[in-house]
Order: C-alpha cells, then structure tokens, then sequence
C-alpha cells in the first residue's frame, strides 16, 4: 500500500482513488473473462493436438526403421546420393488473430508425399526399402505440417492464459486491496476532521449563546 496509504485525506483523492478502484474491479472481471475464453478456446484445441500428436509419433515409429533398413541395405552414401538435389516446397501462410493473439495458418501447400516416378529417381537406383523410407518421410512431414500451425496457436494461448493470470492476481491482490485501504484511511481521516469540526463549531456556539 506504501504509496496509496499516503495519499492526501481530501475529498477530491478519495472520489480519485474511489473511481480507481472501480475501474480496477471491472479490469479484473474483463480479464477473467478473457481468461475462461482462452481457456475454452484452448480445450477446443486439445483433442485434435492430442490426435495429432499421437499420428506423428506413429509416423515416426514407423519412418526412423525404415531408415535404418535403407541404410544397412544400401549405405549412407547411396542415399545422400538420391537424395541430391534437395527438393524446394513453397506454402502460402495467411495471418490473422484469435483473441488478439497473432497467428499464421497455412492455407494451400503441395502434398509432399509422392511416387517413384514423381521423384525422378532411375529404378534400377533405388531399392524398395529406401522407397519405403522416403514415403514414410514424406508422410511423417505432411502430419508435422498440419499440425504445425495448431501447435503455435496452443503454445500461444498458453502464453496468454499465463500473461492474464498474471495480471489478474496483480489487480485483485496487489494493486485492488491497496487501493481500498487507501480509500479507508482517507474516508477515516476525512470523518476524523469533520468530527472535529463539528465540535470546534459546537463549542463556538455555545460560547456565544453564553
């Protein structure tokens, strides 16, 4: 209260601190509103997240053996080689804002996952576990690119959820008590003159009725 508890005890810093206050109290019920719409907005995102998660790390499982077996059948060196050149993907990324959150989707990106023939590899080249391998590669990219932009909108929200909370216990448990025992002190303070007032004028009174 440090600051707030010295305020002048006048009439016009208690209607100040008094309208404060007020509008402190309403900056915390809109940030807890806010709040419950983050948080709702956040479940909403969960189920799909957790389904794509658990189609990613399945992906996962099954591209890394296909590596390895390409790998043991065919060496490092034969893969860098079909590999060559590295393949350039172009996604189209529009902007927009969810709850005044920043975010970027992906609105149009070619599909990555494609045949031999599409992967202008000669046949007599490429096996069917290094086949196999890039399928599984490309498929596992296609999921981390659709789950990518989901994945940045929740690590967002539960940026925000914490900023919000954060400023909802500043305001109702810093800034609001301090506030009301400011307005307190100077209420008591100004009570304390006018009943001395009162007694002054009292007095006066009597001693010219006397």
């Amino acid at each position: 209260m440090s600051a707030l508890g010295r305020v002048a005890a006048t009439r016009l810093n208690l209607l100040r601190t008094v309208r404060r206050l007020g509008r402190v109290t309403k900056g915390v019920q809109l940030l807890r509103k806010k709040r419950e719409a983050l948080v709702s907005e956040l479940f909403k995102l969960a189920r799909p997240a957790a389904d794509a998660r658990a189609q990613i790390a399945a992906g996962a499982r099954a591209a890394y053996p296909a590596l390895l077996d390409a790998l043991a059948l065919q060496g490092r060196a034969t893969l860098a080689a079909m590999a060559w050149p590295a393949r350039d993907l172009a996604v189209d990324i529009s902007a927009g804002l969810v709850w005044g959150i920043p975010v970027s989707t992906i609105t149009a990106r070619p599909a990555l996952a494609r045949t031999l023939a599409a992967r202008g590899t000669a046949p007599g080249s490429a096996g069917p576990a290094a086949a196999g391998a890039a399928l599984a590669f490309e498929r596992l990219a296609d999921l981390l690119l659709d789950a990518a932009p989901r994945e940045m909108l929740i690590r967002r929200l539960g940026d925000a959820v914490a900023r919000t909370s954060r400023q909802v216990n500043t305001l109702e448990r810093r800034l609001a008590p301090s506030l009301a025992a400011a307005v307190v002190v100077v209420r008591r303070a100004l009570e304390e003159r006018e009943r001395e007032e009162g007694y002054r004028i009292r007095r006066l009174l009597g001693r010219r009725r006397g």
